[in-house]
């Protein structure tokens, strides 16, 4: 894994997103049509999101790609790698 500080940003950042929609794990999964360990995997940062599920998550959540990518403190880790 390349970037797991940044996995781990984006896992809490679907994990936010999840919670103020007040949606369950299931229900999120059932929204985007993925598994509920998919949902878990991706929020404990077990694994590098594809493109097809980031494409899931935008419909299920009702938000632009760019919006779902734009993760709070990504910046952070960027620099951390970049040193």
């Amino acid at each position: 894994m390349k970037n797991p500080a940044g996995l781990i940003v984006f896992g809490l950042h679907v994990r936010r997103l999840r919670e103020q929609r007040q949606l369950s794990q299931q229900a999120l999964a059932d929204m985007a049509d993925v598994s509920k360990l998919t949902i878990q995997r991706l929020e404990l940062a077990k694994f590098s999101v594809t493109l097809d599920i980031l494409i899931s998550l935008t419909r299920a959540f009702e938000i632009p790609l760019q919006e779902l990518m734009n993760c709070p403190g990504i910046e952070a880790v960027d620099k951390l790698n970049k040193s």
